[in-house]
Order: structure tokens, then sequence, then C-alpha cells
């Protein structure tokens, strides 16, 4: 499997178009070649292209902020001597002195196929502002490690934030640059737009599933996205962001598992086997304790559960994060109804909304969890024709 980036620079065709132009970078740590050279110094030793600035989304180009919300300063790279903006600082939208400094921006950023994850939202935020400015926007694409499968509540008008670029499920099923396409045609924008396509990219194909399992390294697209297995985990637990649970952020495998220290995790899972075992098909929950280091619950022991979708346990074609995540949510309020299981704070910068319906794009996840009549099939009821109009709609942007 040969990504974007690799191909441009062993192919001078395919940079051609670049040439006399003044070329930025949008880029985090998990941008490197193949030989883990990162893209922007491999870029700047092409001898036909010039770059001329820099972009890091949220946690920054160097991946130096571990939480959620830490904000990213602008600062000059030592060795190229060009400016390193940042698009999770003062500013989410590139600005205009930000937009002077380039005429084609390439955007390498490993995405792990989750509506939340804010790459993106950052992707769109430059589509749109290159639309504006007349500049060219190429993506140089890369696996999304959650492969193709379709998951969750499509967001709803008027939920739109910084962790819902727009109307699609929590687990989208695209590349970076497919999503690009999508933009384009749902925004109605008017951008020259090219992608340099992933080469033998099969997503349906296992073990990997579109990870080139055994062939790439692994890099860190976030602090606290560490493998796969969080990828193939996250469109689930990223839904307790929103919750008083610790998604186990200061220990080893943050957003594989979820916790706390007055919840009894094998009654949890028993209460999950006994609401709804089908949405528990593909993976293997275990019983576990941690203690986060910092976060939620910091040096507290809890009591949780790990989600396991490593080995023999993992079935790609029917594992649902979500719905596993949602049902643990549901066993928990069933188990102690008085449980204070929602956060309260302006996540994302999204005021006077609870942070687990920000995430969810409404409050129709929260409402099922809070209702003591609602049923897994109540869920599928709602969830189901929002699954099937996505499938439906993303079919002309699929580039493999």
């Amino acid at each position: 499997m040969k990504f974007g980036i690799d191909r441009v620079l062993e192919d001078a065709s395919l940079r051609a178009p670049l040439a006399g132009k003044r070329v930025a970078l949008v880029a985090h740590p998990a941008s490197v070649t193949t030989d883990l050279t990162h893209s922007l110094d491999a870029l700047a030793a092409c001898g036909d292209i010039r770059i001329s600035a820099a972009f890091g989304p949220q946690h920054g180009m160097r991946g130096d902020k571990q939480d959620n919300m830490m904000e990213t300063a602008d600062y000059n790279d030592p060795l190229l001597g060009i400016p390193v903006f940042s698009l999770y600082g003062d500013v989410r939208r590139p600005s205009g002195q930000m937009m002077s400094t380039f005429d084609a921006v390439l955007i390498d950023l490993q995405d792990v196929g989750c509506r939340i994850y804010t790459f993106i939202t950052t992707l769109l935020y430059m589509l749109e502002a290159c639309a504006k400015d007349g500049k060219e926007v190429w993506v140089l694409d890369r696996p999304n490690p959650a492969g193709r499968p379709i998951e969750g509540l499509a967001l709803r008008a008027g939920w739109e934030s910084f962790v819902g670029a727009g109307p699609m499920p929590m687990r989208h099923g695209l590349t970076l640059g497919e999503l690009g396409h999508w933009f384009i045609k749902h925004f109605e924008l008017d951008v020259a737009y090219r992608v340099i396509a992933t080469e033998n990219y099969r997503p349906d194909e296992g073990p990997g599933f579109g990870w080139p399992l055994g062939e790439r390294t692994w890099i860190n697209p976030s602090p606290n996205a560490p493998n796969l297995w969080m990828a193939r985990a996250y469109a689930g637990t990223v839904m307790l962001e929103g919750a008083t649970l610790s998604e186990g952020r200061g220990t080893t495998r943050p957003l594989e598992l979820f916790g706390a220290p007055d919840i009894d995790a094998r009654a949890v899972i028993a209460e999950m086997e006994k609401l709804a075992p089908h949405w528990l098909r593909g993976c293997k929950l275990r019983a576990c304790w941690f203690e986060p280091t910092f976060h939620k619950h910091v040096k507290q022991l809890c009591n949780g559960v790990q989600i396991h979708t490593e080995g023999p346990y993992y079935d790609h074609a029917v594992f649902k994060p979500w719905r596993l995540q949602a049902l643990a949510f549901k066993a928990i309020r069933r188990l102690y109804p008085s449980y204070e299981l929602w956060r309260d704070f302006p996540y994302e910068y999204a005021f006077g909304k609870l942070p687990i319906d920000v995430i969810n794009g409404s409050p129709l996840l929260r409402e099922w969890v809070d209702d003591a009549n609602a049923s897994p099939a109540d869920l599928d009821a709602l969830t189901a024709p929002d699954e099937r109009a996505w499938a439906k709609e993303r079919r002309p942007h699929l580039l493999y």
C-alpha cells in the first residue's frame, strides 16, 4: 500500500502542477513517509516544490498538547524558516494573513474515520477558505483505519460545531480525500480540488481492513490515539468525553476502555449482555482496573471495561462501537438510576449545550439512555434510517 505522500514524492509528474507555486502543508505528527520522515521535511527536500508555510490542526504540528481544548501557538520552523500556523489556537479557520502565504495547500492528515475527530472539520474550513480566495487544495490521501462500516445518528441541523462538520453519522467510512469530495458537493464549494489517492488501498480486506498491518508503522495522529485498536473503538468511546466516566486518558490504552471508581464493571457487562447481546458482537469485553494519571478520576482506582478489537475477537463486519458504548451508558443508567452520567461544560466551545449532545449532533442518544422505557430496538429505529441514507449519499464519492 502506498500513501498519497509517498506517491507525490516518488512521481515527479504528480507534483509537476505545483511548479512555480507557493505550497503550504497541513500536517501533524503522523504525517510521515514510508521511511518515517516527516512530510514537511520530505517535501521541503524536493527541489521542485517551494514550501512557503505549514499548518497544524488540533494538538499541533508536533502533537504537543495531550488533552482536548488545549490550544497551540504559531511558531517559525527553525530549520526551514517558514511560519507554522495553528488551526487550533487563536483561530480555527485560516485567517487572511495565513491564506496570503500560499497558492496551493497540501493536506496530509491521518484521520481515524469518526465525525468528531476534528481534522475533518479543519479540512472543511480549509476548503471553504480556499474556495473564497481561489487557492488549490490537494489531499494526500491515507487509509481510514476504521474502514468502510457506517454507524451512528446523523448530525441534526443546528448542531454543527468543530466536532460536527456536517450531517454525517459518527462512523462515516470515508478517507479524508473522499470526505473532501463530499464536502464540496454538500456545501456547494467552487474550489480547485485534487486527491492523490492511496495505491492498493483495499478497505474490505482483512486483517487490517484498509490499515496496512505489518507494512506501515502506526504513529499517533493525536496523543491519545495510540494504536489501530483505539481507532476501531473510537466511534463509540469518544462519547465518554461527554460523560463522567473515564475513557482511560492518563493510561496506556486510552479510548479502548471506560470506567469509574463507583461502578461494578462485571455487573455493567452482565446488564449489557442482558439488554442487547447482538450489539456486543465482533469484540471481547473484559472487566479491568485502571488508574488515570490525569483528567477524570485522576489517581483514583477505577473499575472498568476494556473493549478488545484485536486478534481472534475482532469481526470487522459486525463490530458496532457506537451501539456498544450507548449500551454501556444504558446499562449504567439501569443499574444506578441516579448516577451523574453526563458532564456539563462548554465542550469545544459550544456554549449552552451538553457535551454528550454536541458529540452526537443532537440530544437523541442522551434522551434514549435516560428514558427508562426506551429499548435497543428504539435506538435502532432512530439510527438505521440515517445509516442507510448515508450509505446512499456517500456512494458517488468513493474512490476505492
